[in-house]
Formats: structure tokens, C-alpha cells, sequence
């Protein structure tokens, strides 16, 4: 006798969810290309799923409403791209082996290069499969992370034979700010002053790049001489602000995502009631605790213990105690009728009331860039674009 399984078809929802509004991504997307110099090109960054927002929908979203180019920073990442249909150049920031050649050939998909060892293997690889790969040179001014490394004159030398290699083409030239959403851009404009000396020097030669770019986020809104003929938006594409730094009133940005979830237990406490593990949190006088489905495994940092909070009915609940790998607890004591199945927002506006992702990243003692882009994906996505729900 078999045993056969029958597909279920669930009717359940999940409790706790992430919603990402494409409107404010297309919103976003406009009023950073509004602030771009006339020719410039926008590449969309949507490294580390869009920042935890979904690479696949934002970067359609992004495409549609004025952005020419993608960024990632890992080779899965360009392939879920590619897989998905998306058929507009992509850059890959990082990773990348010669072996992974022949794909990013086929795929039109561009790489970077950070020294001239890696270009000769890259090369080998392509003519082994007569194959032409396109690349962009990085080169590192001040951030100390990615990229060629010494005066204009020695990168000129090194890019001169790498464009001399057989089975490369270098598209582009770029550099990385560190300090651009810095209120003081000394640093900033150190950078962009010997990349510009660069450029000077592949000018003399004839061999500049068709495409040179710098501008981050923190630079496309207040630097416009790091334009160049692309620039690169990152964290203002979804929304959010590069640092509090930043010049806010130049430019209206809509946050993209909130997090919202329900009360699944409730439950009446006495005074020095203990919660969560290590029984740090003791209650001052007879409350009630709400049991919400969010933890650290999707991403809610444990460093919100007894720090933050959450709105049930518009009103904000603090945490109570420690936040679990699964589950947190909040204090819903003084909020009149708070039952089970209540909304609840961890990230978001309810009523006159909102909790932003810069919130949470002061109670956390982290960036903005963190509470997004560590949600783990344990929490479905859904996404609203012309007032229309989709998942």
C-alpha cells in the first residue's frame, strides 16, 4: 500500500509581514533623478535583496521609473537578477572568479576590477572561451576597502594594460566616497579631486572610459560635481536617509517599507512579574504582556531588549525583557482594549504615531542600513504599487 501526499492549499497568512510600498520606490527613484545633472545616468543599487526590500520588484520598479543600470555585490545576486528576466546591465561590486567568466559573459553582466593580476586571469578565461567580458575599474581614493591603490600615474600605467588586454572591455571607472554623507566634506572632496587627476590622465590618453561614477547616495543629493555621467543610488532608494548629516530639505524621500504583525497572546501579569530570558525585565505594578512574533532570526536585533517598541492602537509599547530568536514581548498594560489579534507595527505609522527605521537603529546603536537589510527573508514580503496589493 502507498502512501500518496495530497498538495494543501493553506489559507493561513503569515502574522508577521514586510511591506514595501513600489510607489514610494518610483516616488524615490524621480526626485533622485530630478536632482542629477542633465545627462547623468542612475544606477539602482540593489545589493543585499534592495536592502532587504526585494531585488527582483525593486529593481523593476527602479527601471521603469528612470533608472538605466543595476548594482550588486555578489555574483548570486546578479544571477537572481538574470534568472528573474531582468535583462538591463548589472554591475557586480564584488565577487567574482574567472571561472564565473563564460556566465557573466553570455548575461551581459559587468564586473569590477581591483587590480591588474585579477584582470590578466579574467582575460585568460575569456579567450579560453572567446568570449569578451565587460568591467568596470574601481579604484580606491580614500576608502580602504576595494580597488587600485596608489598615485593617478601607477593606476594609469595598470589600467592602460589592462585595456590592452584581449577579451576585456573596460566600460567604466569608479571610486567609492567614505565620508560623503558627512556634514564636513573635506574628505570627500579630497577623493574626488585625485580621481578627477585620473581622468585628467586617461583624458590625455584618449582612454577614458565611456562611463566614470563616485556619487553615492549622500553625494548624488548634495555634491553634484561627483555626478559625473552616472551615479549610484543606494539608500535613497528606499526611502532613507545616508546619515542625519545629510540636508533633508533638498529632496523629499518616502520611506518604502514597514513591518507589521499581530498580537498572539496576551496575557494579565502581577506586579514583579518576570519576562523573557534571564528574568531581566521585572514589572512595576500589575500589567499586560503581549506575546508579538518577531525575533532576532528575522532579523530583529536582540539589542531592542527592554529598548523598543512597538504600536499597538497608535500608542507605543515598549519591549519587555529580552527579544527571543522567535518571539517578542511587549508591555500593552496602559492601552485601553489591547486584545488578541491586534495590529501591531514594528516599523511603520499607526494612527497619529510611527516608528521609522532611524528609530530603531538609535535604540539599537546601529545604522538605518542595518534594520532593513538584516532582515533574514523569514518574513514574506508584500508589495503595494498603484494602490494594488501583490506578494
Amino acid at each position: 500500500m502507498t502512501n500518496t501526499m495530497l498538495p494543501v492549499k493553506s489559507n493561513f497568512s503569515s502574522r508577521t509581514t514586510v511591506h514595501v510600498d513600489l510607489d514610494a520606490v518610483a516616488h524615490n527613484i524621480r526626485a533622485l533623478k530630478q536632482r542629477c545633472r542633465p545627462g547623468t545616468g542612475l544606477m539602482a543599487v540593489v545589493k543585499a535583496n534592495a536592502y532587504g526590500h526585494g531585488a527582483v520588484n525593486v529593481s523593476r520598479t527602479a527601471l521603469e521609473n528612470g533608472a538605466c543600470f543595476l548594482a550588486v555585490a555578489r555574483f548570486f545576486e546578479a544571477v537572481t537578477l538574470r534568472e528573474a528576466g531582468i535583462t538591463s546591465p548589472i554591475l557586480i561590486f564584488g565577487d567574482m572568479m574567472p571561472a564565473d567568466i563564460p556566465w557573466l559573459a553570455h548575461q551581459d553582466v559587468r564586473i569590477s576590477l581591483s587590480c591588474l593580476e585579477t584582470a590578466k586571469a579574467v582575460s585568460r578565461a575569456a579567450l579560453d572561451n572567446n568570449l569578451v567580458v565587460k568591467a568596470h575599474i574601481k579604484v580606491d581614493t580614500g576608502m580602504g576597502r576595494l580597488g587600485f591603490m596608489s598615485e593617478p600615474k601607477k593606476i594609469l600605467t595598470d589600467m592602460i594594460r589592462i585595456m590592452a588586454l584581449d577579451g576585456l572591455y573596460v566600460e567604466g571607472v569608479y571610486t567609492h566616497l567614505a565620508n560623503a554623507d558627512a556634514k564636513d566634506k573635506t574628505h570627500a572632496m579630497e577623493q574626488i579631486k585625485s580621481f578627477n587627476i585620473l581622468l585628467d590622465l586617461l583624458s590625455s590618453r584618449n582612454a577614458k572610459p565611456k562611463i566614470c561614477h563616485a556619487a553615492n547616495s549622500a553625494a548624488l543629493i548634495e555634491l553634484p560635481k561627483t555626478h559625473y555621467n552616472m551615479v549610484r543610488a543606494g539608500i535613497s532608494l528606499y526611502g532613507l536617509w545616508p546619515s542625519n548629516e545629510v540636508d533633508h530639505t533638498v529632496i523629499n524621500l518616502k520611506p518604502a517599507m514597514s513591518i507589521r504583525s499581530k498580537i498572539i497572546h496576551l496575557k494579565l501579569v502581577p506586579e514583579n512579574f518576570k519576562v523573557s530570558y534571564g528574568s531581566t525585565y521585572e514589572t512595576l505594578h500589575p500589567t499586560k504582556i503581549a506575546t508579538v512574533p518577531i525575533g532576532y532570526a528575522d532579523g530583529y536585533s536582540r539589542q531592542l531588549s527592554s529598548k523598543g517598541h512597538m504600536l499597538v492602537q497608535g500608542i507605543k509599547a515598549p519591549v519587555a525583557g529580552r527579544v527571543c530568536m522567535d518571539f517578542t514581548m511587549i508591555d500593552v498594560g496602559y492601552i485601553p482594549g489591547a486584545a488578541m489579534g491586534d495590529d501591531v507595527v514594528i516599523m511603520g505609522e499607526q494612527g497619529n504615531e510611527k516608528i521609522t527605521s532611524d528609530d530603531i537603529a538609535v535604540q539599537a546603536g546601529t545604522i538605518n542600513y542595518e534594520v532593513v537589510a538584516a532582515l533574514t527573508g523569514r518574513m514574506p514580503i508584500e508589495y503595494s504599487y498603484g494602490n494594488k496589493k501583490k506578494s
